[in-house]
This record gives C-alpha cells, sequence and structure tokens, in this order.
C-alpha cells in the first residue's frame, strides 16, 4: 500500500459521509453534520487515510494541547473502516497514523472505542493494538444492553408497572417536537436533581434532529388527561436503538412510568433492530457504578458490554513492524 494521510478540510465533506454510510464500524455520529454541530468547543483533527486516491479509513478527532483525541464531543470513536479492510492492512493504517502524529509533534492518540455491538462485522483489531503497543487502558465503562434476538427475562415488577401504566390509560407518542421533553421535563429534572444540563441544548438537539429526522426520535410518555409524564430521546443506529436521554416528570408521575415506556418501546423495535442499549451507569471516569440506574436497567433483560478507553504513545508505531513472524 501506498498510504496518504490527510486532515479533514471541508471538499472532502461528500467523500467522508459517503465512506461512513459503508463502513463495518460507522454510525450517524462520526457523519460531518453530527460532529459539526459543537465544531465552536473543538479543535477538529480528523484524518483521512488513503491508498493512492481511495479511501481507506478515516479518524473522527479533535485536537488538545499536544495529545488527539478519537473525538471528544462523540460517545465512542476510533478509526473507522471499510467492510473489506484486512486486518494487516488495519495494523499498517494504524501504524501511520501514530508515525504522522508523532511527527506532527503529539504525544498520545486518545481512543474511546466503540462497543462491539455497533458493528456490522466483527471489529476488533484495535484491542490487539492496544495490547501489542502496550497502550494502557485508562477508563472502562459498563454499557447495558439488550440482545433483542436473545432469550432476555423482563422482571415482574417492570411488567407490573406497565399494566398499572396501561389501567391509568397512559399513552405513548412519537414526537417529531422535542421541546415539551426539553423544557417541561429533561432541563428541570437534571437542575433538580444533579444541578445540571443536558449535554446537548434544545436548540443543539433541534438541529441534529432536523438532520437527522430518521436516527433522531423523541417518545413521550402521557396521562390521560394530557400531561407530559416522562420520556426518552432515541439515537437510533443500523443494528442498535439507544436511549440517550430517559428522564421522568416528577411532578406528576413515578418511577414506573419509565417501566411503561422502555417496556413499550422493546416490544416495538425487537423485530426491527438487534440491541437496545440503555448507555452507561458510569461515573467518576469508569471507576464509580450508580448502582441503582444499573438495577433498573438490568430489570429489563439488559446486561453489561464494556467500552474500553485507549491511550497510545504516538513513538510506539515502530512497534508494529515486530508482529510478524
Amino acid at each position: 500500500m501506498k498510504l496518504k494521510i490527510q486532515k479533514y478540510q471541508p471538499d472532502f465533506f461528500p467523500i467522508w459521509n459517503g465512506f461512513i454510510a459503508k463502513a463495518k464500524n460507522g454510525t450517524f455520529l462520526f457523519h460531518r453534520n453530527f460532529m459539526e454541530y459543537h465544531q465552536d468547543r473543538f479543535d477538529d483533527f480528523s484524518l483521512l487515510i488513503f491508498d493512492e486516491n481511495k479511501l481507506l479509513a478515516v479518524l473522527p478527532a479533535n485536537v488538545d494541547d499536544v495529545n488527539i483525541y478519537s473525538h471528544q464531543g462523540l460517545t465512542y470513536g476510533g478509526l473507522v473502516v471499510s467492510e473489506k479492510l484486512r486486518s494487516t492492512d488495519f495494523f499498517e493504517i494504524f501504524k501511520s497514523i501514530l508515525e504522522y502524529l508523532h511527527i506532527q509533534g503529539f504525544s498520545h492518540l486518545y481512543i474511546k472505542d466503540l462497543p462491539h455491538f455497533y458493528t456490522s462485522q466483527f471489529a476488533d483489531e484495535i484491542k490487539y493494538l492496544q495490547f501489542v503497543l502496550d497502550a494502557e487502558i485508562y477508563r472502562k465503562d459498563i454499557c447495558s444492553v439488550i440482545d433483542l434476538s436473545a432469550n432476555f427475562h423482563v422482571s415482574k415488577s417492570v411488567k407490573r408497572d406497565y399494566n398499572i401504566s396501561l389501567n391509568k390509560k397512559h399513552y405513548v407518542i412519537f414526537d417529531d417536537d422535542l421541546t415539551i421533553f426539553w423544557k417541561d421535563v429533561l432541563e428541570p429534572n437534571l437542575l433538580k436533581t444533579y444541578q445540571a444540563k443536558p449535554v446537548h441544548s434544545l436548540e443543539e438537539i433541534r438541529y441534529l434532529k432536523n438532520q437527522f429526522s430518521q436516527e433522531i426520535i423523541q417518545v413521550n410518555v402521557y396521562s390521560d388527561d394530557g400531561k407530559i409524564l416522562g420520556g426518552t430521546t432515541l439515537f437510533i443506529s443500523k443494528n442498535v436503538v439507544h436511549s440517550q436521554y430517559i428522564s421522568l416528570n416528577k411532578e406528576v408521575s413515578n418511577e414506573g412510568v419509565l417501566d411503561f415506556l422502555h417496556l413499550t418501546l422493546i416490544e416495538k423495535f425487537k423485530s426491527e433492530k438487534k440491541y437496545f442499549d440503555f448507555g452507561i451507569s458510569n461515573e467518576n471516569q469508569g471507576r464509580n457504578i450508580n448502582k441503582g440506574l444499573l438495577f433498573w436497567k438490568e430489570k429489563f433483560g439488559a446486561r453489561p458490554a464494556i467500552q474500553e478507553f485507549y491511550k497510545f504513545e504516538t513513538q510506539s508505531f515502530s512497534k508494529i513492524d515486530n508482529l510478524y513472524l
């Protein structure tokens, strides 16, 4: 291969997005319209890797001082590659990236690995390179995931709460407008409980919803008299339904409403997607777990899938030359 690395420029917009759509580990979060909604907060340093004129891989990334990050504004990242790329080619590409970054004066490359259940094919090359290059695993998070194709177990308490909501004539609405959930439920709840704000402002999530109308879906629960009781914002990828935000209107509701909502969604997507991802329950860089939150997710049959975070020294690129006998 004659590898050539180029830093992302706006002229690469169509080729980048076209590649993401076909990659074995690409999701809509890597689309430039998603990455650039918060471009004012991050100094983009995304890379495209070509073999002559053929695009083989891309690295969504940003720069901070002497370090490169697989983009800090995204939930996950890493090297995104084509379905046909062989492992040995992946290793050579990664070597070229580390060498390129080392020459540029960067000391480390931080990667938040894409959880395996998001990929269309096995894509664990980076885990092997972490071992070979002695990269530090500086964080691990537990994603609570239901394999919708398996015989997962939903607890009796969830089914009970579901029936209680049915008897109260609660109902679920798929809503294109995120305003009522953000203003009446999510923002007040986060402020009161954690003195925090959502990662996405209402303006930002509206923009993203407009860009990705099929991938970002708001689902709310209402009482029989039309009051919003709670809701969730779904991020939908090829194989995965992910609850990005989950929140309860604590002024008029109780926890059982979220059981009703999520069991409804699980039943709906069971025949359409392979996995339902509740996200993480970790705090303190993965060192601690919100026990109550983890327990709640596992009542639906969710089980742990680990997301790993790696710190590669850029100068370690030469070790890849010693891989082969």
